[in-house]
């Protein structure tokens, strides 16, 4: 079966083929951690969790990063605030982010770079530009030259002038072009920084991403993913550094993105006021029916975000869970993938037919009678829910809204990120997660079968 993407680099759905079947790259710009994120910073996780599980039954292996934005300037200005280092702002903010996307049934990315753990790539490929005459350093920063980049402005489609006009440009004397965009700027004694050939400074957002993929995933990857908030400029800046950078090379082959979730009428933005925090959202309601809301539009387009769609969201769930309740005995397990909800996210990623496919399963199931029937149809809906990532605790757990269930996905989640660290030998973020377990009164036993956990 076929995949294809909308491909929003060149406005078309295109069919997907990796340039390397055997192993298949993703990258998806991640939360700058200097707060607590609102539901719409958690439409593209959700999403693309889904995409990820996709690739995995089509191909034999995938490597998923998901970046960690821990310098920045709203960074400083939380850690000025409260009169701490950033290490302190960005761990907190870090640690509950993982902890929220766990409570949402999103698996851990297979790899989580952190910007103030690239210093040294950041600067090469700062030093790569320069030399290549696409960067100039000026007043103890460095820019990069956008009319050094004939190809610029062709992701947001948009000449370059009104670019600027519309992205609130930063106009400095030191700038050769009104566009040039930073990607070093120096760092006062109060400011983190890092020692470089243009003085102690600290990197420009865009070239985190650039130098973060191309350390993990390659020069070229196969798939860049985000917000359609940041087509432009972080992901328009990413393609002009990253291919100035490796002689010409495309820096990615698909753009997928999300469109931004609605509140009120208006974009959810934290800059405006209007916003539902995830964190507080998870308490307020089962965290299975925020994703299911999450997965309700098409991905590619905005999502009306309201209180009656949450509730909406949690009958539906409740139907389907009282479904399964229905076919408690019923011995079937999760089979093969019905070709129609395969398709459909074969399709775009195309949820909303995926969840109306996943409603007639359920209710075929519901009229069946015979016992083989019943048992195939049950094997098919939880096949069907976990593509989507759905139904993935009992129905008892589920009528009791989740009681407890949440923290019990958010530990194996850890455990989950604990084992992959050990197996990366990345052994201090290992016991970084043993340690933080232990604090919260869980146990791990290494046994045969693999790490189990217990309450203490």
């Amino acid at each position: 079966m076929s995949i294809h993407f909308y491909n929003n680099l060149h406005r078309r759905l295109e069919a997907f083929s990796p340039a390397k079947p055997e192993n298949v790259t993703v990258y998806l710009c991640g939360p700058t951690v200097y707060n607590y994120v609102h539901i719409g910073n958690a439409r593209g996780p959700v999403v693309f969790d889904v995409l990820i599980k996709l690739l995995r039954r089509h191909f034999p292996k995938v490597t998923y990063a998901r970046n960690i934005t821990d310098v920045d300037d709203k960074i400083n200005a939380a850690a000025k605030a409260l009169d701490v280092p950033i290490s302190t702002i960005t761990g907190k903010y870090t640690a509950i982010y993982r902890e929220d996307m766990a409570a949402l049934g999103i698996q851990p990315p297979d790899v989580e770079p952190h910007a103030t753990e690239h210093i040294p790539q950041i600067i090469a490929m700062i030093e790569r530009l320069i030399a290549a005459g696409h960067a100039y350093a000026a007043e103890g920063h460095v820019l990069f030259a956008v009319d050094s980049y004939a190809e610029y402005g062709r992701l947001s489609r948009r000449p370059l002038d009104e670019m600027i006009a519309g992205a609130r440009v930063e106009v400095a004397p030191y700038k050769r072009h009104p566009g040039d965009f930073v990607l070093w700027k120096p760092s006062t004694p109060d400011l983190p920084g890092w020692d470089s050939p243009w003085g102690i400074g600290r990197p420009g957002w865009h070239i985190e991403c650039s130098a973060m993929s191309a350390a993990h995933l390659g020069e070229t990857i196969d798939i860049h993913a985000g917000g359609v908030d940041l087509q432009f400029p972080h992901h328009e800046n990413e393609i002009a550094q990253s291919t100035c950078a490796h002689g010409g090379k495309v820096f990615a082959r698909f753009w997928l993105h999300n469109g931004m979730l609605n509140f009120g009428g208006s974009k959810m933005s934290k800059s405006v006021g209007n916003v539902s925090i995830l964190h507080e959202l998870l308490e307020q309601h089962p965290p299975e029916a925020l994703r299911y809301a999450l997965l309700s539009a098409h991905y590619r387009q905005p999502l009306d975000w309201s209180d009656g769609l949450i509730e909406q969201s949690v009958k539906t769930l409740d139907r389907l869970y009282g479904t399964l309740r229905d076919l408690a005995d019923v011995d079937a397990t999760a089979g093969a993938i019905p070709d129609a909800i395969e398709t459909a996210l074969c399709d775009d990623l195309n949820t909303p037919q995926a969840l109306a496919e996943l409603a007639s399963i359920a209710g075929q199931a519901r009229r069946a009678t015979e016992p083989a029937e019943r048992a195939a149809l049950k094997s098919q809906l939880l096949a069907s829910a976990a593509a989507l990532g759905l139904l993935q605790q009992s129905p008892e757990i589920w009528f009791s809204k989740g009681a407890g269930h949440s923290d019990d996905a958010r530990i194996q989640a850890l455990v989950d990120e604990r084992n992959a660290a050990k197996q990366a030998k990345n052994f201090s973020r290992s016991d970084e997660i043993r340690k933080q377990l232990a604090e919260q009164g869980i146990l791990l036993e290494d046994t045969p079968q693999g790490v189990r956990w217990k309450r203490a």
